[in-house]
């Protein structure tokens, strides 16, 4: 909950007066029922229809004052609620932007999409309803008994005996809610994620006729996730019957002994009357307390989700270089590197290779054999539990993030396409002119199928690039790769989808470029890598082969397997 009062205070003034204007405005709801008082018991006996007729025009005032007040409050309320809450889904989607890939792979992409949304929408709410109720209640509960007091000490003895009751049943009821909430927001990820699948993947499914056995997928994690809500629901329910119990039977005592005590010409019937109002406005402020705790409940539980993700330690820090090696001719170096995702699985094993400037590294082997994953770790999505990995000498830990990433160029597997046009596609929020994204989409064969868009470069894409090809929205991200002009190109299975004549094509493209980039290809067919100065061929994260294509179809039984199977024994130059 201290998130919560940091990103209030930026507005603490407006909090501040915001809550004065609350205050007087609910004074003013506490003194109708005194004026009414007052009115009954003095001035209606002396029958001078001016001084009611006036005092009529005061308690008009007086609830126009409150009317006005509360409302202006509740504006200013709603304000800085949504002030606050853009400032936290601000600072966490910029902490999700900086999580390591293991960071990621332990919060799950469902569960981060559903702090940024359901959860800043608690505590978007929380903000709202405790500068409005939550301020509100207590000044008319604890105003409306003093107020009580100073008319009948004796009818507010009534009241003042149901309180511990009352408060211990929302202490007791909000301890067990806020867990509860917790849990159903866990629930809430496993959803969100099966959404998240099921509309990324609507293709397949509908290809499939896998239609029933995802609903009832979704079926199962809805029912949870409703059977969690009911139970929370009930249990925070629980709060206003028994509390309405309990002031009900307070204010039938409350009428009992008013009425004993006006047959006895112990007090007037206007300050009964008074009192009943005063009764009635103080149920309310409980009912609204109760209400507030609900939502405290939500409030706390997503704030506790969302500091989480604030809290989260920086994963990949930027360290001092413990072997430095400027001037090495390698431009990247892989030293004895292994890797594991999870501990006592390991990726990788003991990965060694060098790559000079401006030479072109191919990688190729089956499905799962680790090939992603050394491009994940020479970007430095993840840390490599031993080993060493240089660019130019430096250890990629020593470099500053920023640094790093503008060294590279990447098209990654499942890499995206934005809603956007193909131009901003390309340019990708970079500085970069026309020229240059004309010039990228050339190299990577893309040009052609762009200007017959009708609109050309300006031809907007749908998210995911779903009104395109494969093989175009392949070309479209090889291209944003290469409009920032990179140091290190990296193109992680991004050919897949190209036919082997524009995958030549694209191939001879970039042996114009003037400053060639070092380029890794990753790859699943033999001819893409052709022209490549080195090839490892790697096996259940191991390198089994090392050298030109020449001399891995000698060396390399998987790699001459590959090649057969694809190519029927020729080699491709």
């Amino acid at each position: 909950m201290h998130y919560i009062l940091k990103y209030l205070k930026p507005y603490r003034g407006r909090v501040i007066v915001g809550s004065v204007i609350k205050f007087l405005g609910t004074i003013m709801d506490l003194v109708l029922p005194w004026i009414l008082a007052y009115l009954i018991d003095d001035i209606v006996p002396l029958g001078q229809i001016g001084k009611v007729v006036f005092w009529g025009v005061v308690m008009i005032l007086v609830a126009l004052l409150g009317f006005v007040g509360n409302v202006t409050a509740n504006r200013m309320a709603s304000a800085v609620a949504r002030d606050a809450a853009r400032g936290i889904r601000h600072d966490l989607f910029r902490k999700v932007l900086s999580l390591s890939g293991r960071q990621i792979d332990e919060f799950t992409v469902p569960s981060l999409e559903s702090r940024l949304t359901s959860d800043t929408y608690h505590v978007h709410q929380l903000l709202g309803q405790m500068q409005r109720i939550g301020f509100r209640a207590p000044i008319l509960l604890i105003g409306g008994l003093i107020v009580t007091a100073l008319f009948e000490p004796v009818l507010t003895l009534v009241i003042v005996a149901l309180l511990p009751f009352i408060a211990w049943i929302v202490f007791r009821v909000s301890l067990k809610g806020i867990p509860m909430y917790a849990d159903v927001q866990k629930s809430n990820d496993a959803m969100v994620g099966v959404v998240r699948e099921n509309v990324q993947g609507i293709r397949v499914i509908k290809a499939l006729s896998k239609k029933e056995s995802e609903k009832k997928r979704f079926r199962s994690v809805n029912t949870e996730l409703g059977a969690k809500e009911m139970k929370a629901g009930i249990t925070m329910g629980v709060t206003n019957p028994l509390m309405t119990f309990f002031l009900n039977l307070g204010m039938t005592g409350v009428i009992i002994v008013g009425a004993y005590r006006v047959s006895h010409g112990l007090t007037e019937p206007g300050k009964i009357i008074a009192f009943l109002s005063y009764f009635t406005i103080i149920l309310n402020a409980m009912l609204s307390v109760s209400r507030v705790f609900v939502m405290y409940s939500k409030g706390t539980a997503s704030a506790n989700r969302i500091g989480e993700i604030l809290d989260a330690p920086e994963d990949l820090t930027v360290t001092e270089d413990a072997a430095p090696g400027k001037g090495l001719p390698a431009h990247i170096s892989f030293d004895g590197v292994s890797f594991s995702y999870r501990e006592g699985k390991t990726q990788l094993h003991d990965i060694s290779f060098t790559v000079g400037r401006g030479e072109s590294l191919g990688i190729i082997g089956a499905t799962g054999s680790g090939k992603s994953t050394v491009i994940k770790l020479l970007e430095r999505f993840y840390d490599a539990d031993s080993g060493r990995i240089a660019i130019d000498g430096r250890d990629v830990r020593s470099i500053p993030r920023d640094e790093l990433y503008a060294m590279f160029g990447s098209v990654m597997q499942n890499d995206v396409i934005f809603e956007d046009t193909v131009a901003e596609n390309i340019r990708f929020g970079r500085d970069l002119d026309d020229a240059k994204v004309r010039r990228a989409a050339e190299l990577a064969q893309a040009s052609e199928f762009i200007e017959r868009f009708e609109e050309g470069y300006e031809h907007p894409l749908t998210s995911r690039g779903t009104n395109v090809s494969g093989g175009q929205k392949q070309r479209i991200l090889i291209a944003r790769a290469l409009a920032g002009e990179p140091d290190i190109l990296i193109l992680d299975d991004s050919s897949s989808a190209l036919d082997y004549k524009t995958d030549a094509e694209l191939r001879a493209s970039l042996r114009t470029l003037e400053k060639r980039p070092t380029t890794i290809l990753v790859a699943q067919r033999v001819s893409s890598l052709a022209d490549c100065d080195k090839i490892i061929v790697l096996e259940k994260g191991r390198i089994v082969g090392y050298g030109t294509a020449e001399e891995l179809n000698e060396t390399c039984t998987i790699f001459r397997e590959i090649r057969e199977t694809q190519m029927g024994g020729m080699i491709v130059d």
